[in-house]
């Protein structure tokens, strides 16, 4: 970390929401000497109590005191991901600062990255999808810990055509199936996005777009 930033980290602090699934996950950090996240499972009662919540977990600071947010930017619940991207793209808009938009598999492949891997770790992380489908994607996390590469973006996969993908997979993986407990990669959420911030990004909070993957109904 560069002079610049760690001065910036002392003083300034950036939020994460993960509000995916009917759980609620926020987390605050400076990246220095502080960093607390958390959960609730707020069922769908998320939606009433999100603004209550996220005004309590930053006090005792201020919203003048946020540098950047982050959310999950999905894929997930629709309701859950869009309320999550609204209220990240409000406050972005309301405080002038960037919104990061991160993946919810991205987060959870973060989140199982180990810390003993002397060579990049590939991850492959899978999560149920509407009727029957299959949200997957390949990750590789590099041996320093510092990036993170999509190998296969987001996709929306019959089960056949996911093991089949699979299968002929060129490289060695881990496979990861994110089944519960998402809103714990909230601080995944924020670390990617730190980790995009010390890359020199800022995008404008009209960038931060939902990931929803499929339709919510069927047309």
């Amino acid at each position: 970390m560069t002079p610049e930033l760690q001065n910036l980290a002392a003083t300034k602090y950036a939020i994460a929401l993960h509000t995916t699934t009917p759980e609620l996950g926020l987390a605050i950090s400076n990246f220095a000497s502080e960093t607390r996240a958390h959960t609730w499972d707020l069922g769908r009662d998320l939606s009433s109590y999100v603004h209550e919540y996220l005004r309590k977990f930053i006090q005792p600071h201020t919203w003048a005191d946020i540098e950047f947010i982050a959310v999950a930017r999905g894929p997930g619940g629709f309701t859950g991901t869009r309320i999550g991207v609204v209220i990240a793209r409000t406050l972005g808009q309301q405080l002038n600062i960037p919104v990061f938009a991160i993946s919810t598999l991205a987060a959870v492949a973060w989140a199982n990255k180990g810390q003993n891997q002397s060579k990049p770790a590939v991850i492959a992380v899978e999560m149920p999808g509407q009727r029957g489908k299959i949200f997957g994607a390949i990750y590789q996390i590099s041996a320093d810990k510092l990036s993170i590469t999509a190998l296969l973006p987001d996709t929306v996969f019959t089960p056949e055509a996911w093991q089949e993908t699979l299968a002929n997979w060129q490289s060695e993986y881990q496979l990861i199936k994110a089944t519960s407990g998402l809103a714990a990669t909230v601080s995944s959420i924020l670390e990617l996005a730190y980790l995009d911030w010390q890359q020199g990004q800022h995008p404008h909070w009209s960038e931060a777009l939902p990931y929803y993957g499929q339709h919510p109904v069927d047309i």
